[in-house]
Order: structure tokens, then C-alpha cells, then sequence
């Protein structure tokens, strides 16, 4: 823990939907959830009017559209726009500070008190890192087109993430030195980054509820409870003692292998077999290299492109591929499939240093990101996506194409989005970042005049340069808005 309050943690706040809102101005200050849309899909991401309503990430699509009224949009992600915006922000992040360590798209701790060429040290009084962080949130919303975050500043990664927790959306909050128990204590044990649902449970039944609960715990205890390794963090992180560095680029000597899935999965046993097989691999390669290793780590991705890692240290190095995989699969189960996950991966590093080999090695990731096909239907079984009849049988190959939320262009209509598809027709609504709420017309699926096309850009002027789409004329006929 560090003696000023010199670490910032950014969390932006319900990203990809703001993303969307900020895109698709009809959708402004109304629900909107993003995630699968289909029968089994699940909620990547719910704007703060759709939280209202309980809609919340990991639970399913078809309960959040029971919560949530009528007109609430329900659309597939666009990665490609999530990544445009998060490139943006962690530019400007790295303006603050040359050591920034992104955590996933909407994520970033920064070490306020590292310093660069052309960039001068800040004041790390309380006042000064809290004039700098309402001026970081300025630039942001400026640069993103609106989209905000909250940021928290500590003496420990810890206590920025517990701070940035603290005041959203939009908030911020500095925990001045000295003043980490009287922040950290009155919380929920589960807002403590080891805590997941089974260690959750496990305190539960022995009255661990608050973090001063867990405070009040003997390391023993803890040790006897979670672990060794797990105990003595969980004892550690109870008394706000966290010297985790702001790392910019970690480049661990391992061995590893990893699997992107086509579909999320959730199932233990799937997962658990996946890891049983990636751990033979990595034991493979480490007996080819004559290599062993003592910490085995767990990478997963989760279904709204979050990335984890979690990890286990021996007290001997070893080879073993039964001994891999089943730590592998005490810290999958530790840390929970719910959304469902789409990466896997198992590593072993503190490799012995007297062998050879080839290291740092694994497949190639296939980028979590939707392909231009449908990550949903568009609508729920018996329901009418707007703007589209309820069609009985499947999709078309032509409905195929298209997905709710999707960025497309018309040669005559110009720029828009799907807001729904059936019966070999798709509905479009014509509108910007930068544009007025635009009109909705209802087309061919296969319409060779409709494309997909990459997401606008909320800093320049709209496509075609004459203030917007303008009146639409052409085929289909108009809808009500989402």
C-alpha cells in the first residue's frame, strides 16, 4: 500500500450500452440491453433505465425482457464500436500516464505516480488527484461523444476498483491514506475481487458477511476455509494490504494453451473437459521442453468480452497434467461460468530456469468479436421484433444476414441500424451519432441495396456530409419507434 492516493481505477459505466445510445439517438434516455437476443441469450450489458426495471448483466435475455416495459430495445454487440470508443480512452489515459494497465474494454488501473518524457509528476494530494480525476472524466466524455465513466483513486489497486464501485455511474471518489478500513470495512464481502460465489458461500455459513467480518477472521481460519494461497490473500485484502503494481505489459515466461469458443459455454462439465484436454497439451510441451512450472493459471473471457485471470503457485514445480487441470478446475469453479464464457485457457509459468525450450507458446485467439451473422433472432419466440410480423418458421438465409443493432447503409437511404428482421424483410432505422432520431422503414431482406457496414464515427460529420439522413423515400413503409 502506498503512502499517497496514486492509483486510478476507470470503469466506464454500462459501456456498451452507452455505446449504443450515444450511436442511435432514438434510443437516448430509454432501456437498452445489449447481449444475446436470442431464446437463450444473456445480458452482456443494461443501460442505467433498463437497471431500473432489475434488467443486469449475466441474467438471461428472456427475463430481462419480462422486467423491462415495452419499447425496450434489445440488440446484439457491436465490438467493433466498443473497441473504437475503448482505443480512445485508454489513448487518453495514456496521456496521464505512461504506466496504464488495461483490464478489459472498459476497464484501466494508471499509476499516478509514474512519469514519462513530456509528462511532469502530479500533485498527489487528496486535492490533487481529485481535481485530476474530474478533469480526466471531462476528456473522456468529450473524446467518446458522452459516454462516462467513474474512477476511483486509492493507495492500492484495491481501494481505486473499491472507490470507482462506490459512486456510479459517473462518479468519483477518492480514499484518502489512512482511510482505507472505514471505506473498505462496511462492504459486502463480495465486493473483495477473490471473493466469488463459492468462497461467497463458504464465509456465509461461518457468518462472514462484511469485509470487517472477514477481518475479524484468524489467517488460519481463512487458510483452513480457502486455502493456503487463497486464505492468506483473502486475509491480506480484509486489511486493505494490496502492493499489486500497475503492470503496462506483462510478458511471464510460460506455457500455455487456449481455446475461443463458437458459442459461449456455461457447463461445468464441457468446460472442465476442455481443460483436461488443454492441460494434457501444456504438460505435453512442458515434458518435450524438460521444463516444469509452479504457478498454473486460468485465463477466461466472458461473454461481455471481460477478461480473467486467476491463478495457483506450488510449493514444487511440476509436469503433471492431472495436477494442472485440477487446479484449473478448483479455480474455474472458484471463479464462475455465469454469461457464459468465451475463452478458456490454462498456463503454467515459474518455469525452472535451468531447461530450454519453446516458450510463451499456445494457439492463436480468434478475436471475441460478432461475425456479420445473427448473435440472436432479433426477437423472442411469439413475439414481434419492431417493425417486423411475427413469423413462424426460422429465419431465411437472406433474414440471416442481419442482427438488432447492426450498423448498415442503403445506397439511397444512407446510414442506419437494424432494429428488426422476419419474414424475409429487415427493419432499418435511419439515423446517426450525429444526427436527429431518424425514420424506420421496412425492407427486403434482400435488398441489394442494403449493406452491413462498420459503425459511424460520433467525431466527424454523418455520412454523405449533408446533416443526416433527411427525409427517406424509397421502399418499405414506416413503423413506430422502438
Amino acid at each position: 500500500m502506498r503512502r499517497e492516493a496514486s492509483v486510478l481505477h476507470l470503469d466506464l459505466d454500462a459501456f456498451f450500452a452507452a455505446v449504443e445510445q450515444r450511436d442511435k439517438p432514438s434510443l437516448r434516455g430509454r432501456p437498452v440491453v445489449v447481449g444475446g437476443t436470442g431464446g437463450r441469450g444473456v445480458v452482456a450489458t443494461a443501460s442505467y433505465e433498463a437497471r431500473a426495471y432489475g434488467a443486469r448483466s449475466a441474467m438471461s435475455t428472456a427475463e430481462a425482457r419480462r422486467r423491462c416495459p415495452p419499447g425496450t430495445a434489445f440488440l446484439g454487440g457491436r465490438f467493433g464500436a466498443y473497441r473504437r470508443t475503448s482505443d480512445v480512452v485508454m489513448a487518453l489515459l495514456r496521456q496521464v500516464s505512461p504506466l496504464v494497465e488495461p483490464v478489459s474494454l472498459d476497464e484501466a488501473y494508471v499509476d499516478l505516480a509514474a512519469t514519462g518524457p513530456g509528462q511532469p509528476g502530479h500533485d498527489l494530494s487528496v486535492a490533487g488527484v481529485t481535481a485530476l480525476g474530474r478533469e480526466l472524466k471531462a476528456r473522456i466524455a468529450e473524446a467518446t461523444g458522452g459516454v462516462t465513466g467513474s474512477v476511483g483513486i486509492g493507495s492500492s489497486k484495491l481501494m481505486a476498483k473499491i472507490g470507482s464501485d462506490l459512486q456510479k455511474p459517473d462518479g468519483l471518489v477518492v480514499v484518502p491514506p489512512g482511510g482505507e478500513l472505514a471505506v473498505l470495512h462496511p462492504l459486502p464481502v463480495t465486493r473483495l475481487g477473490g471473493v466469488g460465489p463459492a468462497t461467497a458461500e463458504r464465509l456465509r455459513q461461518v457468518g462472514v458477511r462484511t469485509v470487517a467480518d472477514l477481518a475479524a477472521k484468524s489467517l488460519a481460519d481463512l487458510v483452513a476455509l480457502a486455502g493456503r494461497a487463497h486464505g492468506a490473500g483473502l486475509h491480506a485484502l480484509a486489511r486493505a494490504e494490496d502492493d499489486r503494481p500497475v503492470v503496462a505489459e506483462r510478458e511471464a515466461k510460460s506455457i500455455s494453451q487456449e481455446e475461443t469458443f463458437e458459442r459461449d459455454l456455461t457447463d461445468l462439465g464441457v468446460l472442465g473437459r476442455e481443460i483436461d484436454s488443454m492441460a494434457a497439451r501444456v504438460a505435453g510441451r512442458l515434458r518435450t521442453a524438460a521444463l516444469s512450472g509452479r504457478t498454473v493459471t486460468l485465463k477466461l473471457r466472458r461473454y461481455d468480452f471481460t477478461t480473467l485471470t486467476r491463478s495457483q503457485t506450488l510449493p514444487q514445480p511440476t509436469d503433471d497434467p492431472r495436477v494442472v487441470a485440477g487446479i484449473a478446475r478448483r479455480l474455474l469453479a472458484e471463479a464462475g461460468t455465469g454469461g457464459g464464457l468465451r475463452l478458456l485457457g490454462v498456463g503454467v509459468s515459474g518455469l525452472s530456469p535451468y531447461a530450454q525450450g519453446e516458450l510463451f507458446g499456445g494457439s492463436d485467439e480468434v478475436p471475441a468479436e460478432p461475425a456479420n451473422g445473427t448473435p440472436g433472432t432479433g426477437a423472442p419466440d411469439g413475439e414481434v421484433a419492431p417493425g417486423v410480423e411475427a413469423a413462424e418458421d426460422p429465419p431465411s438465409p437472406a433474414d440471416r444476414r442481419w442482427w438488432p443493432g447492426q450498423d448498415v447503409r442503403h445506397d439511397e437511404l444512407g446510414p442506419g441500424w437494424v432494429w428488426g428482421r422476419g419474414l424475409g424483410r429487415v427493419t432499418v432505422r435511419f439515423e446517426g451519432p450525429l444526427t436527429a432520431p431518424g425514420p424506420v422503414r421496412t425492407l427486403a431482406a434482400d435488398d441489394p441495396a442494403l449493406h452491413p457496414a462498420d459503425p459511424p464515427d460520433w467525431r466527424g460529420p454523418p455520412a454523405g456530409g449533408d446533416g443526416g439522413p433527411g427525409p427517406v423515400s424509397g421502399p418499405g413503409r414506416p413503423s413506430p419507434g422502438p
